[in-house]
């Protein structure tokens, strides 16, 4: 499992696991061939994302802010937030290189494309955090 999956799991998101894409269709008899379904698409449940974090947020005994750092975000769900993790999840979700040396440059994309990343799974991230 990658880190961003264990971000997605921390946060309650549904996981690959809980229901096959498709499944075969069995034939009556053997006269009749075996037809395949198509797979199924299924509707990407939404995920409260910004309700759950905004919760952790007020149980913290610390003041963390994930609506603008990444360590704050990593660290609400209970997930490593260490320098070396976070170049771990960047290099996962295709950071550019250059910025991987750049500490605060790679923060700021890391934040932005976790949260789109978040959206495009079913988070509700507000348009506001995606640009």
């Amino acid at each position: 499992m990658g880190f961003f999956s264990n971000i997605l799991s921390k946060l309650g998101f549904p996981t690959d696991e809980a229901a096959p894409a498709s499944a075969p269709i069995a034939a009556a008899s053997s006269a009749v061939p075996v037809v395949t379904a198509e797979p199924v698409s299924r509707a990407i449940p939404e995920v409260d994302v910004v309700a759950k974090l905004t919760v952790l947020a007020a149980n913290s005994p610390e003041k963390l802010n994930w609506t603008v750092s990444i360590v704050d975000l990593l660290k609400l769900p209970g997930l490593d937030s260490s320098l070396a993790a976070r170049k771990e999840l960047a290099m996962e979700i295709g950071c550019p290189a250059d910025y991987i040396g750049d500490s605060a440059k790679m923060n700021m994309w890391l934040h932005k494309n976790v949260l789109k990343k978040l959206a495009e799974n079913g988070g509700n991230i507000p348009p506001e955090l995606l640009n």
